[in-house]
């Protein structure tokens, strides 16, 4: 399935996105009499793998025909998961993107955090902070749909509840005033996600998945999610050995070459308001947010 938060008759609700439009889950659950089913995005993943279960299963039940779908052409988006509890990061996780920075390949995955205050929608305008050198970094999210714990690598993808595209933005002077990312990567809504939340099954194998960002229009990144260092399964298990994930928990897992700091100092042009920067991740889809 794909899920979609977004405004609808002044709340935002979740949804269910097929080709003919946007299924709104709370109209199919008092349709059906169903209790229990989430009617909004941040219960689906709060409640985790056995709510969406509940969703699938309503949509599996409901006559299309009967189905009232909104368009999805003017909508107004919610983040596909507009509450995570953790935000965790992987950096310098493409091979491609170490070797652009002169960085050495990592023994171990490099982690870093976000928080809430970081998370946008698709089409919502992103503030340029007080900063002079802010870059993209297109990434694959993995949110996870039950709590894990130590889980080893066969069993980490099945604790995913499913996938989404983010921006990794990061205003590059403030990050490096110190040896730690923090401040550089946690200005507001330095971290949009979405349009879609697309649940794991669909996905199938996360790591072979293409990967690109433009900016306005133009190409800047385009790879595979097969060059990670640490793939999906890796950087969940690595993660759950020191943290319990719960359902609801977003792990950005790296981007690719092509970011602004990897080119000669000379050739940088960092993101200026007006610019366009557009996400596309295949079968998840294009987030696009405007610096503002």
């Amino acid at each position: 399935m794909q899920l979609i938060n977004f405004k609808w008759r002044n709340e935002f609700a979740l949804g269910i996105r097929t080709e003919e439009g946007i299924a709104v889950v709370s109209e199919l659950a008092a349709a059906a009499g169903a209790s229990g089913v989430p009617v909004t995005m941040s219960e689906a993943l709060r409640k985790g793998g056995e709510a969406i279960d509940a969703v699938r299963r309503l949509w599996e039940a409901t006559p299309k025909h009967r189905v009232a779908y909104v368009p999805e052409d003017g909508i107004l988006y919610g983040p596909c998961n507009p509450q995570p509890g953790k935000i965790v990061c992987v950096g310098l996780n493409y091979r491609r993107h170490a070797e652009e920075t002169n960085s050495p390949i990592p023994e171990y995955p490099v982690l870093f955090s976000k928080f809430e205050n970081t998370i946008a929608a698709h089409d919502e305008d992103v503030p340029l902070p007080q900063s002079h050198m802010v870059d993209y970094e297109a990434e694959l999210a993995m949110v996870i749909g039950r709590t894990a714990k130590d889980v080893g690598e066969d069993e980490a993808l099945e604790y995913v509840a499913g996938y989404c595209v983010a921006d990794d933005l990061s205003a590059r002077d403030l990050q490096g005033r110190t040896s730690q990312w923090l401040v550089g990567k946690s200005c507001d809504r330095f971290c949009p996600v979405g349009p879609y939340l697309v649940t794991a099954d669909e996905v199938g194998d996360p790591n072979r998945l293409g990967i690109s960002l433009r900016v306005n229009g133009e190409i800047r990144q385009q790879s595979n999610t097969q060059d990670m260092i640490f793939d999906c399964k890796k950087i969940v298990s690595y993660v759950s050995r020191y943290m319990t994930l719960k359902p609801g928990d977003m792990i950005l897992t790296g981007t690719p070459e092509g970011v602004i700091v990897g080119y000669p100092p000379e050739k940088r042009v960092w993101l200026k308001s007006g610019d366009t920067v557009t996400v596309e991740i295949e079968k998840l889809g294009r987030l696009t947010n405007t610096l503002v």
